[in-house]
C-alpha cells in the first residue's frame, strides 16, 4: 500500500555550496566575488532577455521561498502522474524552486479540479489532468461544484496518448481481436462489465459511445484512476478497459492484456501493428487523449504566460521527449489560446454524444 509520502511529494531544489566553507572566505575575497558575480550576473539577464527569459528568471528568484503545486487527479504510477512528475522535476532543476505533485484521485479528476478552481490565483496552485475535468465533466454532472470553461484558466496542453482498448488476454474465450469481442459480448447479452478510470473520464465516455455503435451492452464499474482501472482487467473482475497505453503497455507486452484497438484518427507510431477504430468500420470513434495544465480562473495573464513558457522549455529538451516517447506519450506544447482551443473542440465533440446518449450522473 502506498504510503502517504508516495501521495504528496516534494521535489526539493538540491544544495549548491557547502556553509561552513563561505565563513572561510576574507572580506576583500568576497568583495571581489561580489563584483565579479554582479558583472556576470548582468551579463547573464541579458542574455536570457534575448530568449525571452528574462522575467521568469527575476520572478524565480524573488519567488524562490514559495513552493509551486500541482494537483493531479489520479493516483501515483497513473499516465497523468508519470507525466507531471517528469515535468516538475525538470522545473525544479530550472527555476530551483520546490515543486509539490499532489494527487487527488476520485470522482472522474472533479475532486482535483474543484480544489484548484478555489485555490488562490497567486501562480502557485495548478491542476495537471485530463480530457473529462477540464473540458467535458459539466456535461455529466449537472451539479458540478466547478465549471472546467469558466473557473479553471488554460496553461498549456502538454502530452498527447494513445487511448485503447483492451481485454484480459490469459483465458481460453479470451477475444483476439474486436470482431470477436463484439460477438461475444452479443451472445451473451447482461453478462459482461467494463472498467473505466472514473466517471465522466474519456475512458467512461468512449465506451459509452462504443456500445452504441456497435449495439451492445456492458455496465459501467468506474475506478479511482488507471492503475486500479487494469488490474482488475488483468484479474478478470471486469472484461474491458478503454484507457491510455502507458497505463496497460506493461502487461500488454507481458501478455497479460491484449490491445484490440486505437481509439483516435491519428494512429500512434507506438502502435504500428494495432488497429485504428476507423479502419475496423467505426469511423466515429474518434477520442484522442490528451494531458493539460490549468490554473485558478483569475490567475493574472502575465503569470499564465511566465508558467507556459517554462514548460514549454521543458517539453522542448530532447531527455525529456524521449523518456515520454518510452510511454507512448507525445508532447504537445504551444500557446494557453491554442489549450483553450483544445478544450472548446473537445466539449464541442462530447455534448451531442452525451445528449444523444443521455449520459448524466447524480
Amino acid at each position: 500500500m502506498l504510503s502517504s509520502s508516495a501521495m504528496n511529494t516534494r521535489i526539493q531544489p538540491e544544495r549548491s555550496q557547502d556553509e561552513s566553507s563561505q565563513k572561510l572566505w576574507s572580506k576583500q575575497r568576497r568583495l571581489f566575488l561580489f563584483r565579479a558575480g554582479r558583472t556576470a550576473l548582468g551579463s547573464s539577464l541579458a542574455a536570457s532577455a534575448a530568449y525571452g527569459l528574462g522575467p521568469w528568471i527575476r520572478t524565480a528568484k524573488s519567488q524562490a521561498r514559495h513552493h509551486i503545486r500541482w494537483v493531479v487527479p489520479t493516483p501515483p504510477g497513473s499516465s497523468v502522474d508519470i507525466a507531471a512528475r517528469r515535468i516538475a522535476e525538470r522545473l525544479r532543476d530550472l527555476d530551483g524552486r520546490t515543486h509539490i505533485v499532489e494527487n487527488k484521485p476520485g470522482a472522474g479528476g472533479t475532486i482535483a479540479a474543484s480544489d484548484i478552481a478555489r485555490s488562490p490565483a497567486d501562480g502557485q496552485h495548478f491542476f495537471v489532468g485530463f480530457n473529462g475535468p477540464l473540458a467535458t465533466a459539466h456535461l455529466i454532472y449537472p451539479k458540478l461544484s466547478y465549471h472546467p470553461l469558466r473557473d479553471l484558466k488554460p496553461v498549456i496542453a502538454t502530452v498527447s496518448q494513445p487511448h485503447v482498448l483492451v481485454v484480459p488476454a490469459q483465458s481460453d474465450d479470451a477475444p483476439k481481436n474486436l470482431s470477436e469481442f463484439i460477438a461475444l459480448l452479443k451472445s451473451k447479452p447482461g453478462r459482461f462489465q467494463y472498467a473505466s478510470v472514473g466517471n465522466a473520464s474519456a475512458s467512461h465516455l468512449t465506451m459509452e459511445l462504443f456500445k452504441a455503435e456497435a449495439g451492445f451492452f456492458m455496465l459501467h464499474i468506474p475506478y479511482q484512476g488507471g492503475p486500479a482501472a487494469v488490474l482488475a482487467t488483468m484479474q478478470h473482475q471486469v472484461h474491458a478497459l478503454f484507457t491510455a497505453y502507458v497505463n496497460v503497455q506493461a502487461p500488454v507486452q507481458q501478455g497479460r492484456l491484449r490491445l484490440l484497438a486505437q481509439a483516435q484518427d491519428q494512429p500512434s507510431p507506438a502502435l504500428r501493428a494495432t488497429p485504428r477504430f476507423a479502419d475496423l468500420g467505426y469511423p466515429r470513434m474518434n477520442a484522442p487523449l490528451f494531458n493539460a495544465v490549468a490554473a485558478p480562473a483569475a490567475t493574472a495573464d502575465a503569470l499564465i504566460e511566465q508558467v507556459n513558457t517554462q514548460i514549454n522549455v521543458v517539453l522542448a529538451e530532447q531527455g525529456v521527449r524521449e523518456a515520454l516517447a518510452k510511454s507512448g506519450m507525445d508532447p504537445i506544447g504551444g500557446s494557453s489560446q491554442a489549450m483553450a482551443k483544445l478544450l472548446s473542440q473537445e466539449e464541442a465533440r462530447w455534448a451531442p454524444i452525451v445528449k444523444r446518449l443521455g449520459i448524466e450522473m447524480g
